[in-house]
């Protein structure tokens, strides 16, 4: 009902929507069309906008204690904090960018190594907070009740959370050995100049590749799901890639709209960083959202035969 009044209100001419309309119905022995229809239905059941919107507001609690915790781990490899740091905020906006990289230089520059140290171990705990809240929302997409008591769900997130920190340090230890070696074999056979054509690829490979088994473990492991409904990685991996290829172009695109079109500092002045980044932080609650409703819907299907429902149909309403 609420797409029906949304493709009225904005004015779409009534009777080409609903030739689109009944031709899709027509179609809707189709996959494409059957998993289209549930994907919709879901989203407007599931109320993933209001899911969407909680989960910005614990990630907005999360993730500064997240980037302090993984900073003080950081300081026990031979990478570079500033060069993580710039790397994980390459894919926002200039100006949200900039404010985020101010206010973490500020807290590490303003605060004793002892501070530092404790803003540590509470972040980690406050980080956990963000991620299983994730994990109800991955519940909330699988229909799944939350069996698991406050103390298991707890340490289940402090396992998601570490296990970030841990999966983002592997990539960027691959990506700086990786370098290395693949520039020592290119130039071992003299195929130096391939380096600049084949590095890039591989670098956005890698960081892909890490992000798709996060989001795997997260799917498979993170809803409480019961024996008898396990979920396979065959289950949760094209949700992983949706939610990999998703937030990657969803990133890009808002990032370059907001850099070239965008006025929000117009609007909102000094606070237009901030509003840039909850917007940021809301796409990508939903698209993590999104991405347990895709493992969802083909759970649904692979268990049903591809069998329309029409009580989950917004086609048959």
């Amino acid at each position: 009902m609420m797409i029906y009044c949304i493709m009225i209100e904005g004015g779409v001419n009534y009777s080409m929507y609903k030739v689109i309309f009944n031709w899709l119905k027509a179609q809707k022995k189709r996959r494409w069309v059957l998993f289209l229809d549930q994907i919709i239905f879901r989203f407007n059941n599931d109320k993933v906008s209001s899911i969407g919107s909680q989960l910005t507001y614990y990630l907005v609690l999360s993730i500064f204690p997240f980037i302090i915790f993984l900073l003080n781990i950081v300081k026990f490899t031979p990478l570079a904090s500033a060069d993580i740091l710039n790397s994980l905020t390459r894919v926002l906006p200039t100006a949200t960018q900039e404010m985020i990289l101010a206010i973490i230089n500020e807290i590490v520059s303003s605060s004793s190594n002892t501070l530092l140290s404790v803003s540590a171990i509470v972040g980690l705990w406050t980080s956990s907070t963000g991620i299983s809240q994730v994990i109800r929302a991955v519940n909330e997409a699988y229909d799944a009740k939350e069996g698991r008591g406050f103390l298991r769900l707890r340490l289940v997130s402090l396992f998601f959370t570490f296990s970030l920190i841990v999966l983002i340090i592997l990539v960027f230890v691959f990506l700086v050995f990786g370098e290395i070696i693949a520039r020592g074999v290119l130039n071992y056979f003299n195929e130096a100049e391939l380096f600049q054509v084949l590095w890039p690829i591989f670098r956005i490979s890698i960081a892909l590749g890490f992000m798709v088994l996060g989001f795997s473990l997260l799917y498979k492991y993170g809803p409480s799901c019961s024996k008898q409904n396990k979920l396979t990685f065959q289950d949760v991996l094209p949700g992983a890639v949706f939610v990999t290829v998703g937030w990657t172009l969803a990133s890009m695109a808002f990032s370059f709209y907001v850099n070239n079109f965008g006025k929000y500092s117009v609007t909102y002045g000094s606070l237009g960083g901030i509003i840039v980044f909850l917007i940021w932080l809301y796409i990508t609650s939903i698209i993590i959202v999104l991405g347990g409703e895709v493992n969802a819907t083909l759970t649904f299907f692979k268990k049903n035969d591809w069998q329309h429902d029409p009580r989950k149909s917004i086609i048959d309403k």
